[in-house]
């Protein structure tokens, strides 16, 4: 890997570690998906820091080419957080629907 992309790959990582954490000290997210990003960060300072153990990795999984593994563990990524989301979006519909159902309750009470 030359070194203007590791360079590259640094700031990078510093730029997002800045943006994750001023999000996170405004509150906009929680600590524990704020986690999910500084995985993200170190796995960057890993390449960064040790660029021939992608090349190394790749061909020990069976990859013929860096860029085909790239692509293949961000599919797989992309389709976690999916997963994650998806699980989070039907949990908050289920609580809006208990208090929709319950403000109706109430509601139906005060009448009496």
């Amino acid at each position: 890997m030359p070194l203007n992309l590791r360079l590259g790959v640094l700031i990078i990582a510093l730029i997002l570690t800045v943006v994750v954490v001023r999000i996170l000290h405004k509150g906009r997210i929680p600590v524990k998906y704020s986690l999910l990003w500084g995985l993200g960060v170190l796995i960057l300072l890993f390449l960064a820091i040790f660029p021939n153990a992608l090349i190394k990795i790749a061909n020990l999984v069976g990859f013929q080419t860096v860029s085909n593994m790239v692509i293949g563990v961000l599919l797989v990524i992309l389709f976690f957080i999916t997963m994650s989301l998806t699980v989070i979006v039907s949990a908050q519909k289920r609580k809006i629907t208990l208090l929709v159902q319950e403000i109706s309750l109430l509601k139906s009470e005060i009448k009496k």
